[in-house]
């Protein structure tokens, strides 16, 4: 099953959600809101992984930030569908 990092204050969170929702696609969204163990969890993978230099470099966060159950990390999540 796809892991989701993000908020549902991010339209692009939201956008993600509801594509995979409409492509009938399981996830589990890990909302930083609800708890601060998925931002942790968050931040190891954006502090390690390329996939975010440009995220940095343009100031974002670089969410919905979608991880698949093989350990592919994506910012694309047509990537998943």
């Amino acid at each position: 099953m796809l892991k989701i990092y993000g908020t549902m204050r991010c339209p692009d969170c939201v956008a993600c959600c509801e594509d995979l929702d409409n492509a009938k696609i399981q996830y589990e969204f890990l909302d930083f809101d609800i708890d601060l163990k998925h931002l942790k969890e968050f931040l190891k993978i954006r502090d390690n992984s390329v996939i975010f230099d440009d995220a940095r470099k343009e100031g974002n966060i670089g969410i919905p930030c979608i991880v698949r159950e093989d350990g592919f990390v994506t910012l694309n999540w047509s990537d998943c569908m």
